[in-house]
């Protein structure tokens, strides 16, 4: 039976044909044909082709891959916080007006003992300052909670800068004494930045809580940052510049900064409405033992250690090596931050080990084995104080969130004075070496108070 083929949709299925002798002329019209470069053959082949009787599609060679584009590295924690709107511009104004925290005290004592020639004084008016702090801190704080924090913040920091630059004119012209206590118990209104800055994460990272244990950890970071640099400067501008240059400038750092935090209001949490009966005092009143008993380890670790360089003829280097304390924590809270968070027992049994290691190093009498000790130690720090803040945000009450971390700071600074004047007692009696126990005591005392068998911290309920 004859077989017939079904005709070509296309030019290219074409019935073979008698080959042609090519000549001359023919030859070169091909070759002027032919394609300038050599064409694709995935291009070129056939998309359908005459079989038999029968016309197929015949399949394409595929084209080559190409190269497969590198995985998008995912962003890291930081990357990721910052990338929210608003957070850089709040976060470079709660920088500026941080560092002044660690300026103040010691510019005030610096600049009164240089020109009225009393450490006894200084330290003295110093002492009243953070006595009155105590007392407004927590009513600047619920103001802010109450008002908004930029309508309480600016003028409680223009009444704060009024004091500081108050203190510098009484100094100078040799006012009476008493002038110089009630300026710088005026410096008290100074709002509490790093409260604010930790109630504008808590806002934005709402239902994330892996994303808030970041900022918690940055803020921490921050605090020690502050704590570390703070001083360095405020003793450089002191010294070579003229005696009240600290505290001029640590006043208008707290006023550029508190400005530009408050200027961003995109991301400043809305004012709460007062609830009668929800006091964050009683929902921190098993909380604020242990940030007290915290705080007398700090108090009582840094006056050791200044005592013990200084008994070893090595008090130049006592700021340094002191720092290095700073410096741990702060690098320690920002790697802490990228890890998955630790409970609060787990965090303070780190510590109650690591508070021991100056007490051994002190004993030793090495000064590398010390600032290796204090290093570590510092490191112990940061989980500890990242988790404790981050138990004050689930247990304080809706709306008191910087008045509740204002009376946690509270108490640490209560701790930090008793610690100083029980080393320096100790210090007196027992040598430079012995008091290292304090701040060891004082972290194994943390632990218990910590894992709710002394005081039941993990058992207190919010109160909304």
């Amino acid at each position: 039976m004859p077989t017939t083929s079904t005709p070509s949709a296309t030019p290219s299925a074409t019935p073979p044909t008698a080959p042609v002798a090519a000549g001359p002329s023919s030859a070169r019209s091909a070759r002027s044909a032919r394609p300038a470069r050599r064409a694709d053959p995935a291009a070129s082949a056939p998309l359908m082709a005459v079989t038999g009787t029968t016309l197929v599609l015949a399949a394409a060679p595929a084209r080559p891959a190409r190269a497969a584009s590198r995985p998008t590295r995912a962003p890291g924690p930081y990357r990721r916080l910052f990338a929210l709107p608003g957070t850089r511009g709040f976060t470079t104004g709660n920088l500026i007006a941080r560092l002044p925290m660690g300026m103040f005290g010691i510019s005030a004592v610096m600049m009164i003992a240089g020109q009225r020639g009393s450490y006894a004084l200084a330290g003295g008016v110093v002492a009243a300052g953070l006595a009155a702090t105590a007392v407004v801190a927590p009513w600047t704080a619920r103001l802010v909670d109450r008002h908004g924090q930029a309508r309480v913040a600016v003028p409680a920091t223009l009444i704060a800068v009024l004091g500081s630059l108050s203190l510098v004119a009484c100094v100078r012209t040799e006012a009476p004494a008493w002038t110089l206590f009630a300026s710088y118990a005026a410096t008290a209104t100074t709002p509490n930045i790093g409260g604010m800055s930790r109630a504008r994460w808590t806002h934005l990272l709402k239902g994330d809580p892996a994303a808030h244990h970041t900022a918690m950890s940055f803020e921490q970071a921050a605090d020690e940052l502050a704590f570390m640099l703070g001083p360095v400067v405020a003793a450089f501008l002191c010294t070579t510049v003229f005696p009240e240059a600290g505290t001029l400038a640590g006043a208008a750092l707290l006023l550029t900064g508190m400005l530009v935090f408050t200027a961003h209001r995109a991301t400043e949490p809305p004012a709460a409405v007062p609830v009668r009966g929800k006091s964050p005092l009683r929902a921190l009143g098993r909380l604020l033992p242990l940030f007290f008993v915290l705080g007398t380890m700090f108090g009582s670790l840094e006056i050791t250690s200044v005592a013990h360089l200084g008994g070893h003829g090595l008090g130049a280097l006592s700021g340094p090596v002191i720092a290095l304390q700073a410096a741990g924590s702060c690098l320690a809270g920002l790697l802490y931050g990228t890890l998955r968070p630790r409970g609060l027992p787990a965090c303070l049994a780190v510590l109650a080990g690591a508070m021991a290691l100056p007490w051994a190093a002190a004993a030793t009498g090495s000064v590398p084995a010390l600032a290796a000790a204090l290093l570590t130690a510092g490191m112990a720090t940061a989980p500890v104080m990242v988790t404790a803040m981050s138990r004050i945000h689930a247990v304080i009450p809706s709306g008191r969130l910087n008045e509740g971390m204002t009376l946690a700071v509270t108490a640490i600074f209560a701790g930090i004075a008793l610690g100083s004047a029980t080393a320096g007692s100790a210090i007196d009696h027992l040598g430079t070496t012995a008091p290292y126990a304090l701040p060891a005591a004082a972290a194994l005392l943390a632990l218990p108070l910590g894992s709710g068998r002394l005081v039941p911290v993990f058992r207190t309920r919010p109160v909304r």
